[in-house]
């Protein structure tokens, strides 16, 4: 499992950054989780938008799912459209981005799923299971599993036991860390995590790497480690820019 960050700022991409977006990769199969603002430029840059084979969209909020549209674009509007992209998502999340544009244009474009937490999917070489994690609108956890090696990512979301049963022992876990300590503003507490909490995550999960991602724009990034760093002793980190990560 190879996994590259195409951008992991929160909210907004701050100058020369994107938000969240991650490219994994297993066996040729290419997998796009949230591809929020920005990011499809630095997909691109990696691979060509008709070879992606898959879409997976943790919630509906432009920072994690814009970019769907000018995907979609690319795919429906160049000289040789790829067959139908299946994206999968929570019930509703994709209805603003998708009604961006005329159905007539994407029509064919992508094949729409509902995630449900109840029924893992297979997406390509990878076993889906999804928890719904505390957000203001519907946010799905996720669980990959390919051969022996785990992804875990938690969308955004608030404070939740579900996250340590969805990362227990994984490979990486991949955790929102809007704030770096426990200081959020009371109306974000429930649903809204800091890099604190995140190591905490790691820690109970017992996860072998932690990946810091969703930081507020022009947060330092040594700052959220730090704050990560006092529950967690493993292997951290903050999902900047071109990271790559090869699971083998």
């Amino acid at each position: 499992m190879k996994i590259t960050v195409l951008g992991g700022c929160g909210a907004w991409p701050s100058a020369g950054q994107a938000c969240s977006g991650y490219l994994v990769e297993r066996e040729g199969f290419r997998l796009l989780i949230d591809p929020g603002y920005a990011t499809l430029p630095r997909l691109l840059a990696t691979v060509a938008a008709e070879r992606i084979d898959a879409v997976l969209v943790s919630h509906g909020h432009p920072d994690h799912c814009a970019d769907l549209n000018p995907l979609l674009r690319a795919r429906a509007l160049g000289d040789q459209p790829p067959p139908a992209l299946p994206v999968h998502a929570p019930p509703g999340a994709l209805d603003a981005v998708l009604a961006l544009d005329n159905a007539r244009m994407l029509a064919g474009s992508y094949a729409l799923h509902d995630l449900d937490p109840a029924r893992p999917v297979e997406v390509g070489p990878f076993r889906v299971q999804t928890w719904a994690l505390p957000h203001f609108v519907p946010n799905a956890g996720m669980r990959l599993t390919a051969g022996d090696r785990v992804l875990a990512y938690t969308g955004d979301t608030g404070p939740s036991e579900d996250i340590v049963t969805m990362a227990r022992d994984a490979d990486v876990l991949l955790a929102e860390a809007t704030f770096p300590e426990h200081i959020v503003p009371a109306a974000d507490a429930p649903y809204l995590s800091t890099a604190r909490q995140a190591g905490e995550y790691g820690r109970d999960a017992g996860v072998g790497r932690l990946l810091l991602t969703h930081l507020w724009p022009d947060t330092d990034p040594a700052a959220a480690e730090a704050a990560a760093g006092v529950a967690y002793t493993g292997d951290l980190g903050t999902a900047v820019l071109d990271l790559v990560l090869d699971l083998g």
